[in-house]
């Protein structure tokens, strides 16, 4: 039993020792191969940085070699610039000297020419004092008394000439003249019909009269003071009567009326509503007026705010004619005219139609509408050829073909019958001035005015005036017209000068 204890326990010494041999001999060899996997994933590391590195540096070489060729490609350019610049150079060198020697000798053939000049005057003045001399005149003396001679020579001849000449330059450019005004009228023929200062408002009934005069007449009361108009209530049936010489505060006044009529509430402060309610619908009617009568014309480029002044010449009227249809037939007319006459249609029609609108506010602001039509243009920015045809249509001759054109449509417009009415009173005395301007001259037996003021015929006495100086005369007269009065369009002024010799045979 002990041996077999014994050996049992030299047995377990032994499997111990064989296995701590067997662990240890394990435990070495797992060492070995986590050392060898480390050392095989390093050695790959290496081998991947040593590549990388290799791409990084070729890539590094691609870019530097990409660099040193753009540095050549913009050398190349900047040389060949700078060798452009500097035979630009070259050449504004070689151009200055060339302009330096052309101004001097330039300079010196100045220098020349004035010399050569001071020369001639000198050897001019001395022909003329030894002419002086010889003739014994001086040289006005000597150029009077030679007029002189040939207007006596002549005098028959040039009468006959001048009126030659006259007679046909008048009657081509009548003719032409007529022409083209008789097409121009032709294309726009617009019926004429003449404002007054009176406006109707129709009512249901003659009950409804009273109520518009309120108790003890405060509506009616109420009505005028706010509008600043007459209200006419009489025996009219249906009818009332608003009375002013403001078309504005005319058709206020109507606007509300009406508006009350429809709504059955009148009092004064219902009045108040509805007259504030005429006001913003007459504003909006002015702005569409003014936008109607650009488009009418196919005028562009105005200003929003000129469009609603130019809105307000609706209701403003000039001897009865309404300004806007005016300024629309004035701009249709000029277009026509420009047309045909080689003249620039657009600044001709532009300014036709705007050639009045300073009358819109000539009742709000200092000075003659034709000043305050040319500011108001050039305040919102039109040119300078446009703005003038607010005051060309009241020159007597207009510097730019444009301004003529515009002034003889304003004439054509103004001046033809019915358009505009003139008191009898007022006819009267313009007759009169004219016939008075004319007797006032020396030689004139009797004058006449005619055909409404538009022409004046004048006789003279035939041994006091003679044929020359009867032209002069004519011309005169007209001139004097011209000056002292004021009239629409033109007059016409005849001079007739006969002697006539009667004799009977018995």
């Amino acid at each position: 039993m002990i041996t077999t204890f014994i050996i049992g326990l030299i047995l377990l010494a032994a499997g111990i020792g064989i296995g701590y041999i067997i662990r240890h001999e394990m435990a070495l060899a797992r060492v070995n191969t986590a050392e060898t996997k480390a050392e095989q994933i390093i050695s790959q590391t290496k081998v991947q940085q040593r590549d990388l590195l290799l791409q990084a540096k070729d890539k590094a070489m691609a870019i530097i070699e990409e660099a040193k060729k753009d540095e050549m490609v913009r050398h190349k350019e900047l040389s060949a610039m700078q060798q452009r610049i500097e035979r630009r150079e070259s050449l504004f060198d070689q151009k200055l000297i060339e302009l330096q020697d052309r101004h001097q000798k330039i300079q010196e053939k100045t220098t020349a020419i004035d010399a050569l000049r001071v020369e001639i005057e000198q050897i001019k003045q001395s022909h003329i004092t030894t002419l002086e001399s010889i003739a014994q005149l001086d040289r006005e003396a000597a150029k009077n008394m030679l007029l002189e001679q040939a207007e006596k020579d002549a005098q028959e001849d040039i009468i006959n000439r001048v009126r030659k000449v006259e007679k046909l330059g008048l009657e081509e450019m009548g003719q032409k003249a007529k022409s083209i005004l008789a097409d121009a009228v032709q294309r726009y023929a617009q019926s004429v019909v003449s404002e007054t200062t009176t406006s109707i408002v129709h009512i249901p009934n003659d009950e409804m009269k009273g109520r518009i005069i309120g108790k003890e007449g405060r509506n009616i009361k109420s009505i005028e003071n706010l509008t600043g108009v007459e209200i006419l209530i009489d025996d009219t049936p249906n009818a009332i009567t608003i009375s002013g010489f403001s078309p504005i505060r005319r058709n206020i006044a109507r606007i509300a009326i009406e508006k009350l009529i429809k709504d059955g509430r009148i009092h004064p402060g219902r009045i108040e509503e509805m007259i504030e309610e005429a006001k913003q619908e007459l504003a909006l009617d002015i702005k569409k007026a003014g936008e109607d009568a650009v488009f009418d014309l196919g005028v562009t480029g105005l200003d929003p705010r000129l469009i609603q002044i130019l809105g307000r010449l609706k209701y403003r009227t000039s001897f009865g004619q309404n300004a806007l249809l005016h300024s629309l037939e004035v701009g249709h007319l000029s277009g026509f005219l420009a047309e045909a006459i080689g003249a620039d249609p657009v600044i001709a029609r532009k300014g036709g139609l705007l050639h009045d609108i300073g009358k819109s506010v000539d009742h709000e602001v200092q000075g003659t509408h034709p000043q305050i039509g040319y500011d108001i243009m050039k305040k919102f920015g039109l040119p300078e050829e446009v703005a003038y045809m607010s005051i060309a249509h009241h020159e007597d001759n207009p510097r730019t073909i444009e301004g003529i054109v515009v002034k003889v449509a304003d004439a054509l417009s103004a001046s033809r019958p019915g358009a505009r009415k003139d008191s009898v009173e007022r006819y009267i005395q313009r007759v009169t001035e004219i016939e008075n301007v004319a007797n006032s001259f020396e030689g004139i037996e009797r004058a006449y005015a005619i055909s409404a003021g538009r022409e004046i015929r004048i006789f003279a006495h035939p041994d006091h005036v003679d044929d020359v100086g009867a032209l002069k005369l004519a011309k005169n007269i007209a001139k004097r017209i011209e000056d002292e009065l004021q009239y629409p369009g033109e007059i016409k002024v005849t001079l007739i000068r006969e002697k006539r010799f009667v004799e009977y045979a018995r």
